[in-house]
């Protein structure tokens, strides 16, 4: 792997934490349809919902449905908090190049980034902008070419499975935060944390134009497994 110069974040259970207001969405959505609402969320975390709706009610209409779900999200955005740690992140970050991408569409991403006053990077990947949504690797290729840094130099920070997969077979280097699954799950990343402070931390020493990733790797040893 090349130097790391550059980080490429998750949003929901990265850098806001949505995860209660998007499992009550689901469960309401999926009660109303007589689907069940265990399985529905088991299929949630990190995939855009026209992904989940294609598996989940393949017999009902996604622009119908991804509707229904905006205005039961929108009722809810006043619960979003900022992940801790998140702020301290980003200020870590100045000067350095950052995108998120995120599973989410535009209008909700930034209202949950705005209810956490977060700040939006000048490169945001929303579910619209990519034809295939994580796993796939498209969103953080695309990110990472929207910087103008190739993705072997680019750090991923991630929390769900399918993340911590789209920013491997992107070529970066996946930092898995445990705050939405436990490290079992997210054993694929190169280095796992169990806060976003300490991926925080990791990433203060080991991302810049002279950093290599593989200072980064080094340092799992004492990570948490």
């Amino acid at each position: 792997m090349g130097e790391a110069r550059a980080v490429l974040l998750d949003v929901d259970g990265v850098l806001v934490d949505t995860t209660a207001l998007f499992a009550g969405v689901w469960r309401r959505w999926a009660a109303a349809r007589s689907l069940d609402p265990v399985l529905v969320a088991g299929r949630t975390s990190g995939r855009r919902v026209r992904d989940v709706l294609a598996e989940v009610a393949p017999h009902l209409d996604p622009a119908a449905e991804s509707a229904v779900l905006d205005e039961l999200t929108a009722a809810e955005l006043g619960r979003v908090r900022p992940i801790p740690g998140a702020a301290d992140l980003l200020r870590r970050l100045d000067g350095v190049p950052w995108a998120i991408v995120s599973s989410g569409s535009e209008w909700c991403v930034e209202a949950c980034l705005h209810a956490a006053a977060l700040p939006l990077p000048a490169v945001r990947v929303f579910a619209e902008d990519v034809r295939l949504g994580k796993p796939s690797p498209e969103g953080y290729l695309t990110a990472a070419r929207r910087l103008g840094i190739p993705a072997a130099d680019c750090v991923v920070v991630e929390d769900s499975p399918a993340g911590v997969r789209a920013g491997l077979a992107a070529g970066c280097t996946v930092v898995a935060v445990a705050t939405t699954h436990s490290p079992r799950e997210l054993q694929a990343a190169d280095v796992r944390v169990p806060t976003l402070a300490a991926a925080s931390r990791r990433l203060a020493g080991a991302v810049g134009p002279s950093t290599a990733t593989a200072h980064l790797r080094a340092r799992t040893h004492g990570g948490h497994r």
